[in-house]
């Protein structure tokens, strides 16, 4: 019953794809008639672009075409087809959404990390930019990881770093008083992130006072290895004993070769450049507390060239908006600047 009310239907579509067929047959054989036409005098085709992109597309909508091709072979139109459906989808490859490309500073950030840290992989650098915020796979920083050609291997810098925490300078310097006295300041500064460690003022510097402030400077186990100094006599034999009995070897310096305590004689310069070209000291009271507010100034404030514009207690950037406010360091000869919250 279905297959008779249908049958007009199967009847229809039969006519009408052979009459489609015919029309085919009938843009085929003009278009390769042309073709034939532009043939040059050795009798060779001459066939454009748009001639193989005809027949490609023909192949596509007629099933008879082979019947109607004359001047080539049914291979060539099929592989002009495989050619233009390599180049189709090298095209649409190449405009695709994919991952999304990284800035160039993330891959000199990437490259610096990998650098810095020879014995880190993709997963340990990865790892790190995902605290930063950084959002990126961990093949992405595996392919931009800088490959040493030698195996990985600290450098010299990060070895004398790891030793600086064992490391404390010693130094004296004379500090005149308004009533032209003469005051001795000592000072122990460490090697790590130039902290000052210990400072003292005295009129009489004496070796048993000398040895006193050593041993106030490092309680409970905290001495250092290492103390470089020069070979002044106000050390004396009890500043030895004393050492020796902290476990700390004194490394003395050349005669007449500050370069060889050379952090600490940096400090001192800092602090003439800094405070007592400025200041005028009454006593031995009003001199230990200057120190005291530029030791406070140095830690927390004031930015170090050797410490990259930072401070040895890591002073923390400021809020990026905001008025800036200035506060005075230390009695006003110095400021800091933040921005107000």
């Amino acid at each position: 019953m279905f297959a008779i009310i249908l049958s007009p239907f199967f009847s229809i579509r039969r006519g009408l794809r052979a009459r489609a067929a015919l029309h085919a047959e009938v843009i085929a054989l003009p278009h390769q008639l042309l073709v034939l036409q532009r043939a040059n005098r050795d009798r060779r085709l001459q066939l454009t672009a748009s001639d193989r992109l005809f027949w490609v597309w023909l192949l596509r909508l007629w099933t008879g075409w082979r019947s109607a091709l004359v001047i080539v072979k049914p291979e060539t139109v099929v592989a002009w087809h495989r050619r233009g459906f390599r180049l189709y989808w090298s095209w649409k490859s190449r405009h695709r959404q994919g991952r999304p490309s990284i800035s160039r500073e993330l891959i000199d950030l990437i490259r610096k990390m990998s650098l810095a840290n020879p014995r880190w992989g993709a997963p340990r650098i990865h790892g790190e930019l995902s605290k930063l915020g950084f959002v990126l796979s961990e093949a992405t920083v595996a392919k931009y990881m800088a490959r040493p050609r030698k195996p990985p291997s600290q450098t010299w810098r990060t070895f004398l770093a790891n030793h600086m925490k064992d490391i404390v300078s010693s130094d004296f310097f004379v500090v005149p008083t308004v009533f032209f006295r003469a005051l001795f300041v000592f000072v122990i500064l460490s090697h790590d992130r130039r902290r000052l460690v210990h400072v003292a003022v005295t009129e009489y510097p004496t070796s048993e006072w000398v040895a006193r402030q050593l041993l106030e400077a490092f309680p409970w186990d905290s001495a250092p290895g290492y103390l470089p100094r020069d070979r002044g006599g106000r050390y004396g034999e009890k500043f030895r004993e004393a050492a020796r009995w902290l476990g700390i070897r004194e490394i003395l310096t050349a005669p007449q070769s500050p370069w060889q305590n050379g952090i600490a004689e940096r400090w001192v310069g800092s602090c003439r450049r800094d405070l007592l070209d400025h200041m005028i000291a009454v006593n031995e009271r009003h001199l230990q507390r200057l120190l005291t507010a530029y030791v406070l100034y140095q830690h927390e404030d004031r930015t170090h060239l050797g410490l990259e514009k930072g401070t040895p207690d890591g002073r923390i950037r400021s809020v990026a908006s905001g008025p800036v406010i200035s506060q005075q360091r230390p009695g006003g000869l110095h400021h800091r600047y933040d921005r107000a919250a």
